[in-house]
């Protein structure tokens, strides 16, 4: 079982974990609810797409981008389609 974890809190949880590149994407419904705020960011990885974010909040504390997800991945990523991601302080382990 995987978890996600940021100030304090677990906030994903899940044994269906797809890694690609040492990140660990989980599927969205493994995120606890209320954790994923909107953001505008956007990136572009040429063999997987592009990349939106989401900045995380816990316990009234913001983590600007802290998550990102692939919408519309290339072929090559398909695997990963909406599934989420995390860096920026955010604990992942297995």
């Amino acid at each position: 079982m995987a978890e996600a974890s940021w100030n304090g809190q677990v906030i994903a949880r899940s044994d269906d974990i797809v890694t690609i590149e040492g990140n660990a994407y989980f599927p969205r419904d493994a995120v606890l609810p209320g954790i994923l705020a909107p953001s505008n960011t956007t990136s572009v990885c040429p063999w997987k797409g592009t990349a939106h974010y989401h900045s995380v909040v816990v316990n009234g504390a913001a983590n600007p981008d802290a998550a990102w997800y692939y919408p519309d991945p290339k072929e090559a990523a398909a695997e990963i389609r909406d599934r989420i991601a995390f860096w920026r302080g955010v604990k992942v382990s297995a």
